[in-house]
């Protein structure tokens, strides 16, 4: 919080929720004050790292191949506009370990039109007809003439990009089916809004009634793959392994083999079995977990904007993603053209700077006879070059701080909308008229600091981890048993620490929304507060996490089953190369539109939880103290009651 952020009073007093309708206001001041201001001078640093790499970079080096000679392969407006395609001499040298040094395959590489379509020696070709030597001449390089060659050489030998093939398939895919993906899209949206509503109010019944189609749908699930199973027995080709068959394009091919669906019926079988251990094992826990989803569906009743809140974070994510992408494109592309002296004898030259303007005229061509200047990678050797892996650091480090306190936000906004609700004495009296909007004004003029504080210790984890995960690829072919033993347990430890962390954060970000504290107290105090109720913890808040997860699972499981029913017609698409483009993308689309929903109720469980356990604390039930909960909440504090002594 800082006086930037409109913090023009930071000793108003604003009356707590727990005490609104009492007598004594709460001081909510603002809060890591020094954070804020460390967070708004890193986004200022990052903006001007923005501009610099803008100024400097030229996207058009990932946008186009670049030949030999560090020219763009069909860029538009220039010789090559024609040749969008990029031709290597002999592939077989980029497996050289200089590639890795380099960054640079040691063979001449041309802009050319189209990929050669058949194969020839130069010897056949010089025999041949003039129309086979018209056809190779345009993969020679400028300047040299094709009849006056001597010398015999294999000439042909070229790369087929199957990778860019399959990318290419599946942008022509999401140009012909993007209408089903967005009608599947808003069947998504509509699917996920009509279970919430209906949670609002038939909570029991809903959650019940979810339990049983996610047992049944993974039931079919298993039966429609035994039934593929057995229909493939006897067909051609159809005992052929997934090792043996290798990596395809096409991934239906795999669903023309047995291994494939006995792999998805076991997978499904497992899960299934899982799920109804979990249910067996929790049933007395579960009705204890349906009241509070009860509970927090008549929160969300009263606060029916905060489902539409989710859309906000997606945005500002979406900026922040953007922006970060943009600059990372510019600072990758913001170094200069390097040529290096290439040559298959020894030669004293070798792999020296070199000007390919000048180098057919210069010593090193006249002593070096089959040295070629060929463009090596970008670089430079400016003060901006020599700081660029800095500024790609901090554009990396700066992502996960933005993107880490986007969500902090939407966490303190939620949790203060709720907690007005859980602390209302009188409801819904005393709720506030606009509940979302009075708590996101309250976490921007009070606390930004505590949320860039606690987005702060995340986002340090998790660049640590991203380092070791980037030793970790540079030394999976190392020989040393030991230190790959010890980066793994290195990155065991931070992703339990991430973990860890997150929960933590979660937490104190409720306890900031409540009471107004800074950071540090509110993480103690949370931390505490569910130390001295651990056996509630796990009976009530990760039990009715496990229901929210089986809703997910649900609405996935029905959009990825209408998408697969409709099928056929997508496929007669025109041009439609993988079925599966569609069918993969709606069930991904769908299951984070699915997650933005009940992150709602999540959050609003996990504020109403903790809201519980400090009513639980500071009141008994009597005429001076009396409890904030419901009545509903005050039968499950008895149930939670005799869980706890069951458990003891």
């Amino acid at each position: 919080c800082f006086r930037v952020f409109f913090c023009f009073d930071c000793n108003s007093e604003i009356k707590d929720f727990k005490t609104q309708n009492l007598s004594s206001p709460l001081h909510r001041g603002c809060t890591d004050i020094l954070c804020c201001i460390l967070f708004i001078l890193a986004l200022l640093g990052y903006f001007a790292v923005g501009i610099i790499a803008w100024s400097q970079g030229d996207p058009r080096k990932v946008i186009y191949p670049t030949d030999s000679r560090g020219q763009f392969c069909g860029q538009a407006g220039t010789p090559l506009e024609k040749k969008p395609l990029l031709f290597y001499f002999n592939i077989l040298k980029c497996a050289s370990p200089l590639v890795l040094l380099e960054l640079q395959c040691p063979t001449t590489q041309l802009c050319v039109e189209s990929c050669p379509d058949r194969h020839l020696t130069l010897v056949k070709a010089k025999l041949g007809s003039k129309e086979d030597r018209e056809y190779f001449q345009q993969y020679c390089k400028d300047g040299v003439d094709f009849a006056k060659l001597v010398r015999i050489d294999i000439f042909l030998l070229f790369t087929f990009y199957t990778s860019r093939q399959v990318a290419m398939r599946i942008f022509e895919d999401y140009t012909h089916s993007w209408h089903w993906i967005l009608l599947g899209v808003v069947i998504a949206m509509v699917v996920s809004l009509i279970f919430i509503v209906l949670l609002r109010y038939l909570a029991g019944i809903m959650v019940w009634v979810m339990i049983v189609l996610v047992i049944l749908v993974l039931g079919y699930g298993i039966f429609h793959c035994y039934m593929e199973f057995a229909s493939l027995k006897g067909e051609p080709g159809s005992d052929v392994t997934i090792r043996d068959l290798g990596l395809q394009t096409d991934f239906s091919v795999y669903l023309q083999i047995r291994q494939t669906w006995l792999a998805f019926m076991i997978i499904l079988a497992i899960v299934e079995v899982v799920i109804i251990l979990l249910l067996i094992f929790l049933r007395k826990k579960i009705m204890i977990a349906i009241a509070l989803i009860k509970e927090a569906s008549r929160a969300i009743g009263y606060v029916m904007s905060s489902l539409f809140y989710p859309l906000l974070t997606f945005a500002l994510l979406a900026v922040v993603i953007a922006y970060w992408a943009i600059t990372a494109v510019f600072l990758s592309t913001s170094n200069e053209q390097v040529y290096k002296v290439f040559n298959n004898s020894d030669c004293e030259y070798s792999r020296e700077t070199c000007d390919p303007k000048t180098f057919n005229t210069s010593n090193i061509s006249a002593q070096c006879p089959d040295a070629e200047c060929l463009f090596a990678f970008y670089g430079g050797e400016t003060l901006y070059h020599k700081y660029l892996i800095l500024f790609q650091f901090y554009n990396v480090f700066l992502f996960f701080w933005c993107a880490n306190f986007v969500t902090a936000l939407g966490q303190v906004t939620l949790s203060g909308a709720f907690a007005s609700y859980y602390w209302a004495f009188k409801k819904p009296d005393d709720i506030p008229a606009y509940p979302i909007f009075s708590s996101l004004g309250r976490a921007l003029r009070y606390h930004t600091g505590s949320l860039a504080f606690g987005s702060l210790i995340l986002s340090m984890v998790q660049v640590i981890r991203v380092i070791l995960e980037y030793l970790d690829h540079k030394l999976k072919d190392a020989q040393n048993k030991c230190a790959k033993f010890l980066l793994s347990c290195m990155k065991c430890c931070f992703w339990c620490l991430e973990k860890c962390i997150k929960f933590l954060n979660r937490n104190a970000y409720i306890m900031i929304a409540i009471y107004g504290k800074s950071f540090c107290p509110s993480a103690r105090d949370a931390f505490f507060l569910l130390m001295r109720n651990i056996v509630r913890v796990a009976v009530l808040d990760k039990v009715t996490d496990f229901l929210l997860f089986l809703g997910k699972l649900l609405i996935v499981g029905i959009v990825g089953r209408g998408a697969f029913i409709f099928r056929p017609k997508m496929s007669a698409a025109p041009s439609l190369n993988y079925y599966w483009v569609p069918i993969l993308t709606l069930v991904v689309a769908s299951y984070l539109i699915a997650h933005g929903f009940f992150s709602v109720y999540a959050m609003c469980v996990d504020t109403l939880f903790l809201c519980f356990l400090e009513d639980l604390e500071r009141n008994d039930g009597s005429a001076e103290r009396p409890y904030f909960m419901s009545q509903n909440l005050l039968s499950l504090l008895k149930k939670s009651n005799e869980e706890a002594k069951t458990v003891d």
